[in-house]
């Protein structure tokens, strides 16, 4: 591995620096969005079983707060039942916003990464290029730094698609992910609210 990186020259080490942050994000990625961790099953139920037995306590609310991003929405909808369903509404909307900024962290870099991979691949079969034409002297080219352009050119393009392709097909992934549990989370408080005021049953 050592010798790869050797011939593919200086300018391999911003993709491996690009590739060592993509791999940071896919997997705190691929942990946080858990369908446990972001959605725990029944926790309507629970929440709705919850609030009829003992209504709204502050040991819910903080219990909700700190369980799940559903959890957040929940405990936001919870504080406002006794305001109108609009209200209540509103209030689990802006509780959505924020819980999709958390969601979404960190993607935008993973996509900035897949769209710079290949031109930080392009930049280093450019050095590669270079080196290729340095080595045209009055005597003849020389062999060992034809070589060792050919390398980098060669060498840095493979790599910036290496880097490109698993971070684009990761970024779209996350983004279905996210959105798909963003619309399954609205459709839940949706609910939530129409039972607690009476307009629907559990």
């Amino acid at each position: 591995m050592f010798a790869i990186i050797e011939a593919a020259g200086w300018p391999i080490w911003p993709l491996l620096l690009t590739s060592v942050i993509a791999l940071a994000i896919i997997g705190e990625r691929w942990w946080s969005l858990r369908q446990n961790v972001v959605m725990p099953k029944h926790l309507l139920a629970q929440v709705v079983q919850e609030y009829r037995q003992n209504g709204i306590t502050s040991q819910l609310l903080t219990r909700l707060y700190e369980s799940s991003p559903l959890g957040v929405i929940f405990a936001a909808g919870l504080k406002n039942v006794k305001t109108t369903p609009a209200i209540m509404r509103e209030a689990i909307e802006e509780a959505g916003r924020l819980v999709a900024i958390e969601m979404e962290r960190f993607l935008t870099s993973l996509g900035t990464i897949a769209a710079i991979a290949p031109l930080l691949g392009l930049f280093g079969t450019v050095i590669g290029m270079i080196e290729i034409f340095g080595s045209q002297g009055p005597q003849g080219s020389n062999p060992l730094a034809l070589a060792h352009g050919i390398s980098i050119a060669l060498y840095n393009t493979a790599f910036g698609l290496v880097v490109a392709v698993p971070s684009m097909i990761f970024y779209r992934y996350f983004r279905a992910k996210v959105d798909a549990m963003l619309v399954d989370m609205e459709l839940q408080a949706i609910k939530l609210v129409e039972i607690l005021h009476g307009e629907r049953q559990a």
